[in-house]
């Protein structure tokens, strides 16, 4: 579709991006509402699994649709996935019990699955190498722009409307994307001798269920020893020897190996995979330091937070902008990521008499890093490959920085448990009388730190001759999350830094500029 006319272009871009800023902003709102959702619904114990249902379905579609919509063209999955995301959240607002809305959830993944990849590889239909850059920037904006958009609205519904409209508010969106791509997106042939790989297709679902459910419950659900996760785990690694087998034999493989032989290919995944997790560091765990260790309130917390992601969408167009211009992605990649390197070092040094401003700084810092430096990998992985392999291409980077934020996630979180546990253990407490020690045991939770009206509340129901104790042992607390937030900012900092280095094994390859554009009927 490079040969199409700048206005054509522009049209069928302004469709892409309605339907990816519909996925993005309908992932992002339910953060903020999801405690009032459970509130009503009940089902505590299933909390995670409205995240994890999601997940689970979205990265198996991802490698799915890269695949298959290489062979049928991208309109039919773009459509498909909309379709399915509009019914999954339409549903997701009738819930009447936290298993169906676990469930309508689930629908909705399978249509952001489709939804993220097709997008990302259609701008690689669209416009050449060098040109993606600029686009591809603006994307990754989009996904910046819904993290502050998404969880505002989402939080301002459920505290003046039904918390069904968390589901329902961005549906005419959807359906004016759908739309926009039925009318203005251009169908293509279906590829001739290509086969579905159903085999594939069905062994890499398993494997990424078994990976992604271990790490998922892993030191939540269960134990990282018990039976279940080791079990979890061993299925994913007789997965993958089960998966190469299949794929080495298969006729159109759904990710064809062979295209981890080029060695951009494969660093530009490796490297995704690293900053998935790192990322968590920098993004997640700011939340727990502001209202945890400075005390802010979920408000406030959410404004300061907002700068990290302004200065992503800032450096993701600039970035995108600069490719373009010069050409260049190598010194660009490395640079953001030492930035981010260097943000979140710097984060680890933070105690409770850090200035908010400051923090901020770091942020901006830590976002701007990822934001030039993330631009560039899916464009190095789309330059590795012909473009017979553009969607198995782009599909592969959003799954394998999918898996790395799952990784994230439970190992930076237990990294946080852990140092709390130990550092709270090496407080001296044999000065507490036993009947106190009793009462302020039930006490030692950091979740306490998060949520200062039950704080307040528990503090003023406590007797006079108890509340020094109390006092000391809500500093305890606080130190000790201290002490755990910098070990998960430091450890973010050293994956960072081994994906910063990995940059150094990225070619340069030059990027092709634009093809001839298609002459208007006046020229």
């Amino acid at each position: 579709m490079e040969h199409l006319s700048h206005k054509e272009k522009m049209t069928i871009i302004v469709a892409i991006i309605s339907a990816q800023f519909f996925a993005a902003v309908n992932q992002t709102i339910v953060g903020n509402a999801l405690p009032k959702i459970i509130a009503d619904l009940g089902g505590i114990d299933y909390y995670s699994w409205v995240f994890t249902s999601f997940m689970l379905t979205s990265a198996i579609m991802t490698v799915v649709a890269g695949k298959l919509s290489d062979i049928f063209g991208r309109k039919p999955f773009f459509l498909i996935g909309i379709g399915v995301f509009t019914v999954g959240a339409f549903l997701s607002g009738l819930s009447a019990t936290i298993e169906q809305l676990i469930i309508f959830r689930a629908i909705q993944g399978i249509g952001a699955g489709l939804i993220i990849p097709t997008a990302f590889a259609a701008v690689g239909d669209l416009f050449s190498p060098r040109e993606r850059g600029k686009w591809q920037g603006i994307m990754s904006s989009v996904f910046g722009i819904s993290s502050v958009i998404g969880p505002t609205i989402g939080g301002y519904i459920v505290d003046n409307l039904e918390w069904k409209w968390v589901f329902w508010v961005f549906l005419p969106l959807g359906i004016v994307a759908f739309v926009l791509i039925w009318r203005l997106f251009p169908s293509v042939e279906r590829r001739q001798n290509e086969t579905i790989d159903y085999l594939g297709s069905i062994v890499l679902a398993a494997t990424l269920v078994s990976l992604l459910l271990g790490l998922s419950w892993g030191g939540t659900e269960y134990a990282w020893d018990s039976g279940v996760i080791l079990g979890l785990f061993a299925g994913a690694i007789i997965g993958v020897i089960l998966f190469i087998f299949v794929e080495n034999r298969a006729k159109s493989p759904i990710l064809p190996l062979h295209l981890f032989k080029y060695s951009n290919f494969a660093f530009s995944n490796l490297i995704g995979f690293a900053v998935g997790i790192g990322m968590f560091g920098g993004i997640m765990y700011i939340p727990y330091f502001l209202q945890g260790v400075l005390g802010y309130s979920a408000t406030h917390s959410s404004f300061i937070s907002m700068t990290m992601t302004l200065g992503l969408v800032a450096a993701s167009t600039f970035g995108g902008n600069l490719i373009t211009k010069t050409g260049k992605y190598k010194r660009q990649a490395t640079l953001g990521l030492f930035l981010t390197v260097i943000g979140l070092y710097l984060m680890s040094t933070m105690d409770a008499g850090t200035n908010q401003f400051v923090l901020v700084g770091y942020q901006l810092l830590v976002g701007f890093g990822i934001g030039i430096g993330l631009t560039v990998f899916t464009l190095v992985a789309q330059n590795s490959v012909s473009q017979d392999y553009l969607g198995v291409a782009t599909a592969a980077t959003q799954l394998f920085r999918s898996i790395g934020g799952t990784v994230g996630v439970a190992v930076l979180g237990t990294v946080l448990n852990t140092s709390m546990k130990n550092k709270l253990e090496s407080y001296d407490t044999s000065a507490i009388p036993p009947e106190a020690a009793e009462t302020l045991a039930k006490f030692q939770n950091p979740a306490l730190l998060l949520d200062h009206t039950q704080l307040d509340a528990i503090e003023s129901k406590l007797p006079a001759e108890m509340l020094p104790l109390f006092n000391e042992m809500i500093h305890h607390l606080q130190d000790a999350l201290t002490y755990a937030l910098s070990n998960v900012f430091m450890l973010s900092s050293v994956v960072m830094l081994v994906a910063a280095l990995l940059t150094f094994f990225i070619s340069e390859v030059p990027l092709r500029g634009k093809a001839p554009e298609a002459k208007t009927k006046a020229e």
